[in-house]
């Protein structure tokens, strides 16, 4: 039996939009199943932003993309950062002068580490590099892929530094 292309793509049209549309997440995307690297009470009536990047961080780990988890946390360490600065009017300290972008994550790192206008704890002192070599690696590595061992040796330190943030931006109380 011979289909011609007519027909062939015909099917398909009829075939496409009568395809159920659980085949593809919805637009927002959907909710992790576990909280296995930041429980989302840290971060429920912070941020929608961060509340979505906290679900995309626990939903990369469920599912075993672990260089797609380690990218959105240092996604969320780099947001955190920016919104500590920002809570205390001093956002401009992270921007480069000429264009008035915030700078690079390193950059970001050591301007939080350097600031006297909150005073960190020693693990979150310990904790920024860390997350930051590894959310580097899996960003911008490309020999680099991250496994689940690489993401839970920092998750400790993801959670610590996070909740610190969190506070230093005033965004938990």
């Amino acid at each position: 039996m011979a289909v011609n292309a007519r027909d062939a793509l015909a099917l398909a049209k009829k075939l496409k939009a009568s395809a159920p549309k659980s085949f593809v997440p919805p637009s927002e995307g959907t909710r992790a199943a576990n909280e296995f690297i930041l429980p989302f009470a840290m971060v429920r009536g912070t941020r929608g932003y961060i509340e979505r990047v906290v679900n995309q961080i626990n939903g990369c780990y469920e599912k075993g993309w672990f260089d797609g988890c380690a990218v959105m946390m240092r996604r969320l360490v780099e947001t955190l950062i920016i919104e500590c600065f920002e809570k205390h009017g001093i956002a401009d300290k992270i921007k480069n002068s000429a264009s008035g972008d915030f700078l690079y994550l390193g950059d970001l790192v050591d301007k939080t580490l350097q600031e006297t206008t909150w005073n960190l704890g020693r693990n979150t002192k310990q904790g920024l590099p860390k997350l930051k070599n590894i959310g580097d690696q899996s960003a911008h590595n490309r020999r680099y892929n991250a496994h689940r061992e690489d993401v839970d040796r920092v998750s400790n330190d993801f959670r610590v530094t996070c909740e610190e943030l969190l506070y230093v931006a005033g965004l938990k109380k």
